[in-house]
């Protein structure tokens, strides 16, 4: 399973495109889209959706996963990362792939354990989920590798012993998860 995943903003875009095999995760490719504010706003999502194309090209991924937008004092910031959203939504759409959005706190919660956990600590944790000796830079980089790790984290307990296609009704445990799983804990 391979999974882009994208943490958007009008300046700054990091992506992430992580693999999951039997070897645990893998990380395939990543970097961020660096905006310039003197470019106008329809500019910077065309560059966005370039740049991501040729991602997708190059790695094809088997979803997409997206940060969900969070409440903003700025409603003109709000508004330009909801079109950078759209943007996004409309590419992973036009090629096909499936997409899932997490809310931030859902992602640190995965990754870290904890839902209010900083963006040093995800960084971290990361790192070491993807074995690599240090935490790629800069945050948009790493939190767009967490929202990949999240979801092929909430898709392997989705799809836990169920044949494809069919939705988990609940129930289970840590340890029945541990068990079936043990290349997922990090010890």
């Amino acid at each position: 399973m391979v999974v882009l995943g994208i943490d958007p903003g009008s300046l700054n875009t990091g992506y992430g495109v992580v693999g999951h095999d039997s070897g645990g995760f893998s990380l395939l490719v990543c970097g961020v889209i660096r905006l310039h504010s003197r470019e106008s706003h329809p500019e910077r999502i065309a560059q966005i959706c370039r740049e991501l194309e040729e991602v997708i090209v190059d790695f094809h991924p088997d979803r997409v996963a997206l940060e969900t937008a969070f409440l903003s004092r700025n409603v003109q910031s709000a508004l330009k990362l909801g079109q950078v959203r759209g943007a996004v939504i409309a590419l992973a759409m036009s090629r096909h792939l499936a997409l899932h959005e997490f809310a931030p706190r859902e992602v640190k919660l995965a990754i870290t354990g904890r839902g209010a956990a900083s963006k040093e600590q995800v960084a971290f944790m990361v790192a070491r989920m993807l074995r690599i000796a240090q935490p790629p830079k800069p945050y948009d980089v790493t939190d767009a590798l967490g929202i990949a790790l999240c979801d092929l984290l909430r898709g392997e307990s989705r799809d836990q012993g169920f044949p494809s296609g069919k939705k988990r009704k609940g129930g289970g445990s840590w340890s029945q998860f541990v068990t079936a799983s043990p290349k997922m804990v990090i010890r």
